[in-house]
Formats: structure tokens, C-alpha cells, sequence
């Protein structure tokens, strides 16, 4: 699993082109929304929400915003009913993608993602076609600047976490799903902060693409991940930092 830190180095270039946007804001409202109306609208009891309140925070989403976001999802103010959907595709070079949607249409959500992949080379695959390639797992990234590998190992080991890798310049620390909240609060109390702390989806394994299928995959990855449905996107591609200069 080790490499999925430089994935994240193209999320996070996405990221601040998403946050002068204010698509950021979009997402994190319906994923505030969504979270309240399945688990209730207090996040001490509702740790899916909890999260989403967290990463709206760190995000500087307005707190009026976040308020008003959860009262939808409670119901107690009016809102649009969105429903999620997971689509899994094949991208250039048999790249497998995960897609997670929240989505008011799902006719025009899937007729816009097969537009996107059909211009890209890639396709929609069938419900499973994929996603047995990923691994459901707590991950955060610290940089080696925070603490030596053996204190990392120590903290995030003693707290749950799976394994702790050596990605370079990075650590990168897995964990269960159920732990993950544990192994994030044990590195927040040693002072550290981390690039990255999410649930994500890890691939087992990732496709090489260089020349034009790397500039194909990351036209395709921008195309959708810019879709104003789109919550995430996960990938398992590997490209080279020279690929990626604009």
C-alpha cells in the first residue's frame, strides 16, 4: 500500500483549486447534510457527522454554514434530498476508479460520468467490477519533520493502528475504519499534525502510466473530481511528479 501519499499530492493540488472555488464548501455541506439525516444531528453520537463537522472546521466553513447544513439533514429547515451513489470505472491503461456521488438525479449524474469517461478513454464498469480492489482503511499522513519513525510507530501502534510505512518523505499510518478516530486524537495529543487524516479507499495495487495515458488519466481524474455531484474520487494510478507539471 506504500505510495499512496504522492496520490494525495494530486488531490491536494485539486484541493486548493476547489477551496479559492468554493466547490470545497459545496461538499462538505451535503456530506454535513447527508451524515445528519442517517445518524441523527449530534456529532458526540454520531461519529460519521462528527468527522464531516471536523473537516468543515479545519476547511474555515463558516459555522452558521455548518449549523444550517445539519438542520437539513435533521429536517428541521427544507433542503434538497440528495441519495449516494458509488459508480466503480475503468480509466486509461485499465486504471481502476472508485466514484463516490451525492446526488438529487442519478440519470443525470451517470449520463454525465459516461459522457466524462467515454471522452477520456476510459468506461463504467458493473457494481463490484472494481471496488474489490480497495481496501476501506483509516489514513493519515505525517511529515518526517514531526517525530522520529520510531515515535510515529509508538504512537499510532499503541493507539490501533495497523502499520505505519515509510513513504519518502512521509510516514503514512493505516488503520481500521473503527480505530480511526482513536489513532487521529492519540496523534493529535503528541502535538503532531497531519497532512492528510481521512477514511479513504487504498488501493492494493497501482497501474504505471507515463506520456499520454498519465496526461489522459489526469484530464479524466480532473473532469470528474470537478463534477459538482462528485464527493470523492479514488484511484489506482501512479504517476510520476515530472508527469503532473502544468
Amino acid at each position: 500500500m506504500s505510495g499512496h501519499s504522492k496520490w494525495h499530492s494530486i488531490k491536494h493540488k485539486k484541493g486548493a483549486a476547489d477551496a479559492k472555488r468554493g466547490k470545497i464548501f459545496t461538499r462538505l455541506a451535503r456530506e454535513l447534510t447527508v451524515a445528519a439525516r442517517d445518524g441523527g444531528g449530534d456529532p458526540d453520537m454520531n461519529a460519521r457527522l462528527r468527522k464531516a463537522v471536523a473537516d468543515a472546521k479545519a476547511a474555515n466553513m463558516p459555522n452558521d454554514n455548518i449549523d444550517r447544513a445539519i438542520r437539513r439533514g435533521t429536517g428541521e429547515i427544507e433542503g434538497v434530498s440528495y441519495e449516494e451513489i458509488r459508480y466503480e470505472a475503468y480509466g486509461p491503461g485499465g486504471v481502476a476508479i472508485l466514484i463516490d456521488t451525492m446526488t438529487d438525479n442519478r440519470n443525470r449524474t451517470v449520463a454525465d460520468l459516461r459522457h466524462l469517461l467515454s471522452k477520456n478513454n476510459g468506461n463504467l464498469g458493473e457494481s463490484g467490477s472494481v471496488a474489490w480492489m480497495f481496501d476501506r482503511k483509516g489514513y493519515l499522513v505525517i511529515g518526517k519533520a514531526e517525530k522520529s519513525e520510531e515515535e510515529m510507530f509508538e504512537i499510532a501502534i499503541e493507539a490501533g493502528a495497523e502499520d505505519l510505512k515509510d513513504d519518502g518523505e512521509n510516514f503514512e499510518i493505516f488503520t481500521d475504519p473503527d480505530v480511526y478516530e482513536d489513532v487521529k486524537n492519540a496523534v493529535d495529543r503528541a502535538g503532531v499534525e497531519a497532512q492528510v487524516a481521512e477514511i479513504s479507499m487504498i488501493p492494493q495495487n497501482y497501474v504505471k502510466l507515463e506520456g499520454n495515458e498519465a496526461q489522459q488519466m489526469m484530464r479524466l481524474y480532473e473532469a470528474i473530481d470537478d463534477h459538482d455531484d462528485v464527493q470523492n474520487v479514488y484511484a489506482n494510478f501512479d504517476i510520476d511528479e515530472s508527469e503532473l507539471t502544468d
